[in-house]
């Protein structure tokens, strides 16, 4: 497929031909893979959409733009040209909030073991992740997170500095 940034620009302009309007772009970091051995490092960002669509039917364009793009699901966090994940929509919480707590406490090891069958929004473990909170806090620094009364920056903090330190601006 190419660069990864040259992967990234080419999803946002599918995006675009999708329906959706970019509101902002957040720069592009080097993060290393994960879980940790699952591939190459990745270049991460974020991207504040505005589009038409309803939560289900905006996974459904990530994931034609993902299969565009040469992904195909073979394993759960495997190796991929493209990962276009939905993080939230405002402070919609889906399916509920019992579900989404089951989801966000679950241990790594049973993570990897399992996929949800249904939607979850916000992602359940977008506050645990600096390679998704840095580019975010580029993008929505002030979007609070429904479930956990938390701003994006506020989660960023509260993440070790070790794993903030991970994530890298590239030029």
């Amino acid at each position: 497929m190419g660069k990864p940034q040259e992967t990234l620009k080419s999803a946002l302009k599918l995006l675009q031909t999708s329906g959706a309007v970019i509101r902002a772009t957040s720069a592009f970091y080097h993060t290393p893979a994960f879980p940790a051995g699952a591939g190459p490092d990745y270049v991460n960002a974020a991207a504040w959409l505005e589009a038409p669509w309803d939560p289900q039917t905006a996974l459904g364009v990530l994931h034609r733009i993902e299969a565009q793009m040469g992904r195909e699901r073979v394993q759960r966090w495997g190796q991929r040209t493209l990962d276009l994940d939905l993080l939230a929509c405002d402070d919609i919480v889906l399916p509920d909030r019992q579900t989404h707590k089951i989801w966000r406490e679950l241990p790594l090891e049973a993570q990897i073991g399992r996929t949800p069958d249904q939607l979850i929004l916000p992602h359940p473990r977008l506050q645990d992740r600096a390679f998704v909170l840095v580019p975010l806090a580029d993008v929505a620094p002030n979007w609070v997170h429904p479930l956990l009364g938390k701003p994006v920056r506020a989660l960023l903090e509260a993440l070790p500095e070790r794993d903030r330190a991970e994530v890298r601006r590239l030029q």
